[in-house]
Order: structure tokens, then sequence, then C-alpha cells
């Protein structure tokens, strides 16, 4: 039986929200984020789950989608609507969302396939560049 990526982002969601933030599967042991984002062309209110990267008081994060060819619906989200909140844990998080570029955004890719070596499968896979964002606290969190 198979399930949508609808089915398994909210199987996720339902996991995270259960258990303080973590899950198990495939991503026990991996910080998770809920990245609670607006739709560029509806206007909907979405919740993706996503691996994470610290990075001193930022959270990175990756749009991989597994190395396909298109970036994911988050990502064009995030661009056009860069003030979002994430859920780490229990805490919600006002962050702003931007890309990373050049040396910085090399950097970063490293450190996330140091970790978790599946996303040097993705780049390997996908025909494009994978966008590294970042997510900056906003003054006052």
């Amino acid at each position: 039986m198979s399930t949508t990526p609808a089915d398994f982002n909210a199987q996720i969601i339902e996991e995270f929200c259960a258990n303080g933030g973590r899950v198990g599967g495939m991503f026990e042991g991996a910080p998770m984020v809920l990245i609670h984002h607006t739709g560029a062309k509806t206007g909907t209110s979405r919740v993706n789950p996503l691996v994470y990267l610290q990075d001193d008081d930022r959270y990175v994060i990756f749009a991989s989608k597994g190395g396909a060819p298109t970036n994911p619906d988050w990502y064009h989200n995030l661009v056009a609507n860069p003030n979002i909140q994430i859920e780490v844990g229990g805490d919600m998080i006002d962050v702003v969302a931007s890309e990373a570029a050049g040396a910085e955004r090399e950097r970063l890719f490293r450190a996330q396939v140091e970790r978790m070596p599946a996303f040097a499968e993705y780049e390997a896979k996908a025909p494009r560049t994978i966008p590294v964002l970042i997510l900056t606290p906003v003054s006052g969190n």
C-alpha cells in the first residue's frame, strides 16, 4: 500500500506533535522542524516537516525534494512569503527565510551531507542546484 506525499507528511506532522518534535522511522534521531508557511498562489496556510541543520542561532533547510528535477512547492512559497513560523520541539519561532549563495551555500550543504549522506545522493540525482534556505529568528523570539 503506497501513500501520497501529503499522507506521508501528515503522519510525520502528527508524530512530531505527539512526541515533542521527535519522530521515528527513517527520520529517527534527525533534527526535525515544521515550517508553517503561506501558499504563493493560493494564500493557503501550509505545514511541511523537514530535517534541518543548526547553524549558530539559525535553522537551515534544504529544498532537495529527494533529488527530483523541480524544487518543492514550499520553496516557492518561502521565496514569495519569507516571513514564516517554524515549530522546533514545542516552540513556535518567527523567522525570516533567505537563500544561501556561494561559499555559504556550499559550506552549509557540505555540513548537511556530512551529517546525512543521503543529501549527496539527492545532489547527484538532481539536475539542478539544490537551494539551501536559512531561517533566521526574528528579534524578540
